[in-house]
This record gives structure tokens, C-alpha cells and sequence, in this order.
């Protein structure tokens, strides 16, 4: 019976601790939807692709400023990505927010702050990056670099929250670097990366961690 007692203390003292450098109330579900809208954006892509047409008169970013927009496939697919983005951050705050209402966590504290410094440097540095590939035209490797440095700021902040994010971010990395071997498929390493791997690993997160 002290032996119980003992090792249910144990276990609350790890979770004080857990809950004192974590920020816990990641929300899963918001992973799983943003990996819906990324499918849903991936496809939306495609068919944007299927019927694009370049004037090679001008250089991506004069085509991205001068094109009409009808035909104007670099805008096109910069909307569908900006508005991917803009719903799953959307999502994420929402359900992130109803889950910190739910386990007494205050969502802007501390933990949340580190985790999302983490997040955002690395980040933001893959996006600069990305624009200068973009400026270069080396747009077959836009996908992969997007992927890799997602990757990585996911690995940087995952100690912060979730350890399910750690791995998230491996398997993004990973399929950014073979995206690099395989040159004109970034569309569908883009939606295996922010979609399917969104969904996995925010079912993932989910039901190990929201429903307790």
C-alpha cells in the first residue's frame, strides 16, 4: 500500500513538473484539421498546375507581379497556401485555447512563449530562404526546403511541449531531403508533409494526450 502511494506521488510530482516547463495544451485535433485543409490545398494545387502557363518572357517574380491573376499560377498557389496557413493557425489558436480553459493553463504564459520563440526563429529563417530560392527560379527545390525547415523548427520546439511534435518534425525533414532527389513531385511531398503527416501525428496527440 506505501509502495502505491509512493509511486502515485511519484507520478504527480512528474506531472507538476511536466506542466511547470511544457506547454501542454497543444491541441491535436488542430493538427488533424490543418493536415485536412493542406490535403485540400494540395489538390486545389494540383489543378491549379494542371493548367498553368508560363510566359519565359519574364523572370517568377515578374510573372508573379505582371500576370493577370487568372493566369497568374504563382499567385494562385500562393493564395491557396496562404489560406492553408491562415485556417490552421486559426484552428490551432481555437482549439488550443478550449483545451488550456480545460486543464486550468493560462495559454500565454512562459512555456508557450519558449515554444513558440523556437518555432518562429527557425521558421522564419526557412522562409527567408525559401523567397531567395524562389528569387533564383529554383523553384523545384521551394517544396523540399519548406518541408525541411518546418521540420526542424518543429524538432527545436518540441521540447517545450508535446514530445509527439519531435517527431512530426523528423518525419517532415526527412521528406523534404528526399523531395530533393526527386525534382518536380514537391506538390505531392508537400501534401504528404503538411497533410497526411499532420493527421497522423495530430490523431497521434490526440488520443494520447486530449481525451485523458
Amino acid at each position: 500500500m506505501d509502495n502505491q502511494k509512493y509511486l502515485q506521488d511519484i507520478q504527480e510530482i512528474r506531472d507538476l513538473m511536466s506542466k511547470s516547463t511544457r506547454f501542454i495544451s497543444l491541441s491535436g485535433m488542430s493538427g488533424v484539421l490543418a493536415g485536412t485543409y493542406a490535403l485540400l490545398g494540395g489538390i486545389a494545387g494540383y489543378f491549379i498546375l494542371q493548367n498553368a502557363s508560363y510566359d519565359r518572357s519574364y523572370g517568377t517574380f515578374e510573372r508573379l507581379l505582371r500576370t493577370p491573376f487568372e493566369q497568374n499560377t504563382s499567385l494562385q498557389i500562393l493564395l491557396v497556401a496562404g489560406a492553408v496557413l491562415g485556417l490552421s493557425i486559426v484552428t490551432a489558436f481555437i482549439l488550443t485555447r478550449s483545451k488550456a480553459a480545460r486543464l486550468k493553463q493560462r495559454i500565454w504564459n512562459a512555456q508557450s512563449i519558449r515554444l513558440i520563440k523556437n518555432f518562429i526563429i527557425h521558421l522564419s529563417i526557412g522562409g527567408l530562404f525559401t523567397l531567395t530560392l524562389f528569387q533564383y527560379e529554383l523553384i523545384g527545390l521551394v517544396a523540399p526546403a519548406m518541408l525541411v525547415f518546418y521540420g526542424l523548427a518543429c524538432i527545436q520546439a518540441a521540447p517545450y511541449t508535446l514530445g509527439t511534435v519531435k517527431y512530426l518534425g523528423i518525419s517532415c525533414a526527412i521528406l523534404g531531403l528526399i523531395n530533393t532527389q526527386f525534382i518536380g513531385y514537391g506538390l505531392y511531398f508537400w501534401t504528404a508533409g503538411f497533410g497526411l503527416c499532420h493527421i497522423i501525428y495530430g490523431a497521434v496527440m490526440h488520443y494520447k494526450y486530449d481525451r485523458s
